[in-house]
């Protein structure tokens, strides 16, 4: 049974896993290196659960209690307490493996490491660990209180008792657990990631402006959002790393980034997140960069 979790990293990722958590009853504590970005990160939950109070899914006496459950962190002091640690670090594999490789020796035994990763090999990351039989895939949807989603990937010395035990726990978080094969960028990104990366390719060659677009496969396709502002959305960043992941892990062509999604990168256009993607958010609306 999972009752205390590690959430490391409290960016757009980390916050909404803490959130969805603590909202089942679970004690979270959430790390990170920037005390900044704990703040920003709880202002966050506040405010979202605050949205799930408008919509009348929450009651406004719960907030204090789901925020009482997150305990921000910026040591390791904690870990030994802990039955599950969650890594929601940057999608850069050097990254992940350090924060991952460092965790063994003040775990419990019986403790379980999940990451998020979006795309990259569970087998390898787990491989780095003291425990990979007891690692896992937890890949949860952006934005996480919301999307029901959580793709769970076995590597390949994960065993049954780590999997039974993340799908028990991700069904009380009221998520739909939908187990994936360790290929590169599993199911959802698989086929997510290379559409936008064809809509990037359409707007490089000129076929169609960025709202013709995004209204195109809005009315078109019936996508709740069009794939430039769904790009926009998960970070230009995450979008261009996927793609490699994808093509270097398959070595076919067609997985080939789009050179206007890497100039964009180059640029610290990064979507949402930076103020500018293939939409400027500067103003009161987005405004399409082309």
């Amino acid at each position: 049974m999972i009752n205390k979790v590690s959430v490391i990293g409290a960016g757009q990722m980390g916050n909404g896993i803490a959130h969805v958590m603590a909202l089942a009853g679970i004690d979270v504590f959430l790390k990170d290196l920037s005390e900044e970005q704990l703040s920003k990160a709880l202002k966050t939950i506040e405010k979202n659960l605050k949205r799930q109070v408008g919509r009348g899914a929450l009651d406004e006496a719960e907030i204090a209690a789901v925020l009482s459950r997150i305990t921000p962190v910026t040591t390791d002091d904690h870990i030994s307490e802990v039955d599950l640690v969650i890594e929601a670090a940057t999608e850069n594999e050097e990254i992940k493996k350090q924060i991952l490789s460092a965790l063994g020796p003040h775990l419990k035994p019986e403790a379980i490491i999940a990451t998020n990763t979006s795309s990259i090999s569970v087998t390898r990351l787990a491989a780095v660990t003291d425990r990979p039989e007891r690692f896992i895939g937890m890949h949860f949807m952006n934005p996480v209180p919301v999307m029901q989603l959580v793709e769970l990937i076995r590597g390949i010395a994960t065993n049954e008792q780590t999997f039974e035990t993340i799908k028990e726990l991700t069904l009380r978080l009221d998520k739909t657990p939908t187990p994936a094969e360790d290929f590169p960028a599993f199911i959802v990104n698989r086929i997510l990631l290379p559409m936008i990366n064809e809509a990037i390719y359409t707007l490089y060659e000129g076929v169609g402006s960025v709202g013709a677009i995004d209204t195109a496969m809005r009315l078109g396709a019936n996508h709740p959002m069009g794939p430039l502002q769904l790009a926009d959305f998960i970070g230009l960043d995450v979008c261009l790393a996927i793609m490699q992941v994808l093509y270097e892990g398959l070595a076919d062509t067609k997985y080939r980034p789009c050179p206007l999604l890497v100039k964009y990168v180059e640029a610290g256009w990064l979507g949402r997140k930076s103020g500018r993607g293939f939409y400027d958010y500067t103003g009161d609306e987005p405004i399409p960069t082309r």
